[in-house]
């Protein structure tokens, strides 16, 4: 696997490779790697030749409100960089922010997908999806892929991907890959590791209100409200403070009715000192 640092030599790079007809898949990341972002890898080798990985911490997509998680969130590089050579990546783009951004954050153009990205998780992360709309726009331009993977446990991201995608005209297939969950069920993130052991233990009744939820959908229940009151009842008594559990739309994340068919469950909620997100995709 070779690394390279810069926007130049990753377009050399990637352009040697495409000469010989490969087919070039790119997995962007922020780092920290746990067995969901190498199930991404795998997936992208499913669908592609090569396989370009992106290692970046992204300051655009962190915003004022995150209460110094920039600064604190993980970095492995070295450990990363030897799971990827195990799992079988081609190419790591581990640039600096001075690459990524020469004229610094603040002045970078941006790119806005409005609706999707103001609501659930940019209500309390404003100019969170600029951020994440921004850089992969730049990873798309840089790398030219043509196919992308990206996890479903980032539901709310993977739409506003989907949704530069399209509207931006880029011919790259966007794949989502189910989410890779502990074995009592918690949603593998990088920000597990703010749990304490305690915690950890109770994290994964997050994902079993979402269980409980989709079990009532199901059944045929029609008060969406009190199944949304319901569960947030459920987190608040299990120690977690909730941000949001709502059901909604899969396809844009409109708040869903009783005549909804394809329907995702979408939960934030903090648990001592990390914010946990998860959501459920089912047909009723």
């Amino acid at each position: 696997m070779q690394t390279v640092t810069t926007i130049a030599d990753l377009r050399r790079q990637v352009s040697l490779r495409r000469q010989s007809g490969a087919r070039i898949a790119l997995v962007p990341t922020m780092g920290n790697l746990h067995a969901g972002h190498l199930q991404l890898l795998e997936a992208a080798k499913q669908h592609a030749d090569r396989v370009v990985v992106s290692i970046f911490v992204n300051p655009l997509q962190f915003g004022d409100a995150s209460g110094g998680d920039f600064e604190r969130y993980p970095r492995t590089f070295e450990a990363d960089r030897q799971k990827l050579v195990e799992s079988g990546a081609d190419l790591l783009f581990f640039p600096s922010q001075e690459e990524m951004y020469p004229a610094g954050v603040e002045n970078v153009t941006r790119v806005e997908v409005p609706g999707i990205s103001d609501i659930l998780c940019g209500v309390s992360r404003p100019g969170h999806f600029v951020g994440v709309a921004t850089v992969v726009t730049k990873f798309f331009n840089m790398v030219q892929p043509d196919v992308a993977v990206f996890g479903e446990k980032d539901y709310q991201q993977l739409l506003v991907i989907r949704r530069v995608t399209a509207e931006l005209c880029f011919p790259i297939e966007v794949f989502g890959v189910p989410t890779v969950r502990e074995a009592g069920g918690l949603a593998m993130s990088s920000r597990n590791q703010y749990l304490s052991a305690e915690e950890r233990q109770r994290a994964a009744a997050l994902y079993r209100t979402l269980q409980a939820a989709k079990e009532r959908l199901i059944s045929g229940e029609g008060d969406i409200a009190a199944i949304e009151s319901d569960a947030e009842k459920i987190l608040n008594e299990a120690g977690f403070c909730p941000e949001y559990f709502t059901v909604c739309r899969a396809d844009d994340l409109q708040p869903a009715t009783v005549a909804d068919t394809a329907l995702v469950i979408l939960a934030a909620a903090w648990l001592g000192e990390a914010r946990l997100i998860d959501n459920i995709q089912f047909q009723r």
